[in-house]
């Protein structure tokens, strides 16, 4: 587990997802129409977001939300609610 979170936030504007990561993320949290890259995008430079990388993702949690971000392309895999 690396905790050297400034590495993706140096790279926020780097991070994207593909279409049908959108759709997933997009259902997963429920945010309707929104843009999802910059939903996730704000959620990840938030102060209080807590940030850790295990293995080849970034896990970003904040407001019982969860997103995954892979390390080396910057994609955002998914984001959940925690229950």
């Amino acid at each position: 587990m690396v905790n050297n979170y400034n590495e993706l936030l140096i790279n926020l504007p780097k991070i994207h997802t593909t279409e049908l990561g959108y759709e997933r993320i997009k259902n997963n949290l429920n945010i309707g129409d929104s843009d999802v890259v910059n939903y996730c995008k704000n959620l990840i430079n938030d102060s209080n977001c807590e940030i850790v990388q295990i293995g080849k993702n970034w896990y970003c949690k904040l407001n019982n939300i969860c997103i995954t971000v892979n390390a080396y392309s910057f994609t955002i895999i998914t984001a959940h609610i925690i229950k």
